[in-house]
């Protein structure tokens, strides 16, 4: 039975594709979906992707994933910045941890500069677009085996 790996997706990345394209691109959260379900398949994993634009939405996928998920790949979008309620849900996690962020967000505000997130991540992929979702699978396998 394949590993699950869950893929989670903070706020206003539901509007993936249609929300300022010249930073995020204009690929739709179903088609990053669709990649890493195909990549995941190839690397002899499963991938579930999920989106909510709630903190407590969040912790709840995270909670889950204790239970049923291998790893976790994350891109919690603004919460990055200002959540400890995720930062504390994914301490509480197990396995490994990828962080994953569409723009470069070192290029970008000040504020983005801070990531609670990376104070559990086993690794940070930014600013190579929706490909930094498929490069996270990659690691993912290597960590999971």
């Amino acid at each position: 039975m394949p590993k699950l790996i869950s893929i989670l997706n903070g706020p206003n990345l539901n509007l993936l594709g249609k929300r300022q394209p010249e930073i995020y691109g204009s690929e739709t959260l179903a088609d990053v979906e669709k990649a890493c379900a195909n990549l995941a398949s190839e690397l002899g994993l499963k991938a579930e992707l999920h989106q909510s634009n709630y903190e407590g939405g969040l912790v709840e996928l995270i909670h889950t994933a204790r239970e049923t998920s291998a790893g976790i790949i994350i891109n919690p979008a603004a919460y990055t910045h200002t959540s400890v309620a995720i930062l504390d849900a994914l301490n509480a996690f197990e396995g490994p941890v990828i962080e994953v962020h569409i723009s470069n967000v070192h290029k970008r505000e000040s504020f983005r500069h801070n990531s609670y997130v990376s104070l559990r991540a086993d690794g940070v992929i930014a600013g190579l677009g929706t490909e930094g979702y498929l490069l996270a699978l990659r690691r993912m396998k290597t960590l999971v085996g």
